[in-house]
């Protein structure tokens, strides 16, 4: 069991380490040059490392924006955030989370190589999510560990090769090539904005090619986009919160410059981001062409969202707004309907957000970024609030998977559930 573990949560599940891997396979496949092959697996390692940083960096912010939001409006309920359900999960089942993470791995590989789903996730938080959830659907209804394990694993083979194909029209669109997918599992969300974005607007449009006229064109620069909207919403949410709030997270820096100081620091993590995406995607697609031209024809590597944040900088700041605002009205709803109330935790809403925003645009501008990240916003707080009682039936409570495209197989597996107790 502790190989096991040392393989599943130290290697496959840093992601850093199996993409290096990954390049360092392929470039040994094309036998490049000794030189070569150290040089392109340290940058895809570094590379990825170092959107990482700035994830990290922007997440930090987010957490402390998170806080603040709480504590201004007073809120309590159910906040959604996969990295919280997946902990309670692995006290609970973490031999079925480990093995069903391996199996579903192999089982990608398989299908990739003898369908036409050539899709290989290499996304290994989100594997490691979907590990959790399935683990915690499949014990609800009853499955000894073994069964749990099976079945777990084909799902979540089948899931890693047919999700990624879902939005890769979309994501064409986004990249400009055919060489990479996405793999994050709000695919579901992100091929709909894609679609809805070429039904009500003109990929001309697009956010990156808007004329603001005088001083507004300052805007155009996605730093000073970023920091300006980000700032607005930060010392909103510092003054409905109030002095002695503020200071209790600044930790000695004045209250009214913490909230520009984390500004700042989100802006500076999606800058990081953005640079780290750009060096290891230059390593690592050619490399993974080593591999895929030897063992599985045509395979594409789908890799996490902010690979995609490059592309359209400023979508990606619009798509988090616009999805927050979503998730701000989902909530009030939800409280006012007097059902479990789901609040929208800043950083799903914006990678998720952000994502659907460049695919929205992608196809549709700025019409289709800011209605297609709506939408998703919607989608990320109303599934949740669907799959919130499975949790609950094997004792999680307190918090659920945003993600869109673990809440449809959610949605099954409680139908499913639900047949089978009637029948």
């Amino acid at each position: 069991m502790a190989v096991l573990q040392f393989v599943v949560y130290d290697i496959l599940g840093e992601a850093s380490l199996l993409i290096g891997l990954l390049a360092l396979a392929g470039l040994l496949i094309q036998r490049k040059p000794a030189e070569k092959v150290i040089a392109g697996t340290i940058k895809t390692i570094v590379g990825f490392l170092i959107f990482g940083i700035g994830s990290s960096a922007a997440q930090g912010a987010l957490n402390g924006f998170q806080s603040l939001f709480v504590t201004a409006f007073g809120l309590e309920g159910v906040t959604p955030i996969s990295e919280a359900i997946t902990a309670q999960a692995q006290t609970l089942f973490p031999m079925v989370i480990a093995l069903i993470m391996v199996g579903g791995f192999i089982c990608n590989l398989i299908i990739a190589r003898f369908t036409k789903f050539k899709y290989i996730f290499l996304t290994g938080g989100h594997s490691l999510f979907l590990s959790a959830l399935l683990a915690v659907l499949l014990k609800a209804l009853g499955l000894s560990d073994v069964a749990a394990i099976l079945v777990g694993s084909v799902i979540h083979g089948f899931a890693a090769a047919l999700y990624p194909a879902i939005a890769q029209k979309s994501m064409n669109a986004v990249t400009g090539s055919d060489e990479i997918a996405i793999g994050h599992y709000c695919t579901l969300a992100y091929a709909f904005s894609g679609w809805l974005g070429s039904k009500v607007g003109d990929p001309k449009d697009s956010t990156e090619n808007i004329n603001l006229p005088g001083w507004l064109s300052m805007f155009k620069d996605y730093i000073v986009s970023v920091s300006l909207s980000i700032g607005i919403i930060y010392y909103i949410a510092a003054i409905v919160a109030g002095k002695a709030a503020v200071e209790t997270l600044a930790g000695g820096t004045h209250w009214l410059v913490w909230p520009l100081m984390q500004t700042l620091t989100f802006t500076g993590g999606l800058y990081v981001i953005i640079t780290g995406v750009r060096l290891f995607l230059g390593e690592i697609v050619p490399a993974f062409v080593g591999i895929t031209e030897k063992f599985i024809p045509g395979a594409k590597p789908a890799l996490d969202c902010p690979v995609v944040f490059p592309y359209a900088p400023t979508a990606t700041v619009l798509g988090f707004i616009s999805a927050y605002v979503a998730g701000l009205i989902c909530m009030f709803v939800m409280a006012a309907m007097k059902t479990t109330v789901m609040i929208p935790v800043a950083i799903p809403f914006f990678f998720i957000g952000a994502t659907a925003g460049v695919f929205g645009n992608a196809r549709g501008g700025w019409k289709g970024c800011v209605l297609g990240a709506f939408i998703t916003g919607i989608l990320i707080s109303v599934g949740p609030a669907i799959i919130y009682p499975i949790m609950q039936s094997v004792g999680l409570s307190g918090t659920s998977f945003p993600e869109t495209d673990f809440n449809l197989i959610g949605i099954i597996f409680n139908f499913i559930g639900k047949a089978l107790g009637k029948w």
